[in-house]
């Protein structure tokens, strides 16, 4: 009885002490963007969104939505980010045949521990 006990216990505090590291996270530097005036025959305008690894595993970005259309093309990091390390998240926009006031979101899904999507904007204003 002494020896089962004691496996269970063992077991209890191989959880645990699993269940108290980071794991992956991710810190961004900004979730919103302003891209300011943009002209539609300027051609494609870019958001940056730089971020860490602040957890103590790899950090996986598994995909970054494109907003709802196929004027904004994001690209990201293919390969896992080492603990410590930073990336970026970059969203190409086409105003081409836009105008008026903009403000897109698109949704990013990684391995952090404790997160869900997260969620970038951008804003601005299109002149023809």
């Amino acid at each position: 009885m002494k020896k089962y006990l004691f496996i269970l216990i063992a077991c209890l505090v191989a959880v645990a002490a699993q269940a108290a590291g980071k794991g992956p996270q991710i810190t961004l530097a900004n979730t919103t963007y302003d891209m300011g005036t943009i002209h539609a025959s300027k051609g494609n305008v870019k958001a940056t969104y730089k971020f860490t690894n602040t957890g103590d595993e790899p950090l996986v970005i598994i995909s970054v939505t494109n907003g709802g259309c196929g004027c904004t093309k994001p690209s990201y990091p293919l390969q896992p980010i080492a603990p410590g390390k930073t990336g970026q998240i970059v969203i190409n926009f086409n105003p081409k045949g836009r105008r008026g006031e903009l403000r897109r979101e698109v949704k990013v899904k990684t391995n952090a521990k404790g997160t869900k999507r997260l969620s970038l904007k951008f804003t601005g204003v299109i002149i023809p």
